[in-house]
């Protein structure tokens, strides 16, 4: 029988777990924080409590959810298995929010988007796009499995309420990819040029950490089983990122816009974490209408926080060290190929 007032938070100490648990505790949830390491962020009260859970053993998760809990949200969940795994707690959680991803869409040729740089074979979405916009058949790989995920939860119906959350470019304080390393890093390098390539133009939507906990919140307050975008409330250019990055930190650095893509002889070159060929941007409306969805803050609101956190991290450490996930993620010589652009930009002066 699921405690209405009791809510479990799987993946509490990554960047959204930590804002989603600030965010039910104020709204009147005894909340248990659960994650590997079972720690705990600063900014929550006293009362939160805190467990170790390694969600991929047998029968973790169904022991943390115990007797029942009003609230399951999952940060976590990534494949088929998860997803069997909250169905098999159907009758001991009142209602759950579940994370998935912008990676799920394709466009109306089925191509997925960041699938390819050139912009005559990448995925063209419409803007922007709604939560009925087509999306992978189930299968291997990150979005594949987000869609097989969101199937079988749906599939559970009253059963177990699920809202499906498809994040965008999720950004904030204690990201383990954060996208704003592109700009911060070059910055305290002293770099005073950067080329962006695709004019300028890339926008690929992004959403703050405590966006979603307030989509996490209301979803909460209004159980149903649905899929709802997870978007701030622009999407800002690549360019306008990088002008907003500069104002945050109080300087000024020389933009090159490479029209197109990055050159096929310096393919670094211009490519940074937003640089899709065509937008991504997600349209909102339905949040808005089922869960009177507002926006607690803007990207140029919060960039200031995120961009002091990084710094933090980051001063005097190797940025792979620092963050070993982007690393992972994105080949050092895509990122801050520094020799590269000096000869791209010798040959575009010479």
């Amino acid at each position: 029988m699921a405690d209405h007032a009791r809510a479990l938070v799987v993946g509490a100490t990554g960047q959204i777990g930590r804002a989603a648990v600030h965010a039910l505790v104020a709204d009147g949830w005894e909340v248990t924080a659960a994650s590997r390491g079972g720690g705990r962020d600063a900014r929550w009260p006293r009362e939160v409590r805190t467990l170790a859970l390694d969600r991929d053993e047998p029968e973790a998760l169904a022991a943390a959810v115990g007797e029942g809990v009003g609230l399951l949200v999952d940060v976590t969940a990534m494949s088929g298995e998860h997803a069997r795994q909250l169905a098999a707690l159907t009758g001991r959680v009142g209602s759950a929010v579940v994370l998935s991803s912008a990676a799920v869409y394709v466009d109306a040729r089925g191509r997925a988007f960041g699938a390819h740089s050139d912009p005559g074979l990448c995925a063209d979405y419409p803007v922007p796009v709604t939560e009925r916009q087509p999306t992978l058949e189930p299968g291997e790989g990150y979005g594949a499995q987000k869609v097989l995920l969101e199937r079988e939860l749906l599939a559970l119906g009253k059963r177990l309420p699920v809202t499906l959350l498809r994040a965008g470019a999720v950004h904030g304080p204690h990201c383990r990819t954060p996208r704003e390393l592109y700009f911060v890093k070059r910055w305290l390098d002293g770099r005073p040029v950067r080329v962006l390539a695709h004019g300028g133009e890339s926008r690929f939507q992004p959403v703050h950490v405590d966006n979603v906990a307030e989509l996490v919140r209301l979803a909460a307050r209004r159980p149903a089983s649905r899929v709802l975008n997870a978007g701030d409330p622009t999407a800002p250019t690549v360019a306008e990122i990088a002008r907003a990055v500069d104002a945050a930190v109080g300087w000024e650095c020389e933009t090159v816009l490479l029209e197109g893509a990055p050159p096929t002889a310096e393919p670094s070159v211009g490519r940074t974490p937003w640089s899709l060929p065509k937008p991504l941007v997600f349209d909102m409306a339905a949040a808005e209408a089922e869960l009177g969805y507002r926006p607690v803050t803007t990207y140029e609101e919060s960039l200031p926080r995120t961009v002091e956190w990084l710094a933090a991290t980051l001063r005097g450490r190797d940025w792979r060290v620092a963050f070993p996930e982007m690393a992972a993620a994105y080949e050092p010589t895509e990122l801050f190929a520094y020799d590269a652009e000096d000869r791209w930009l010798a040959g575009r002066r010479a």
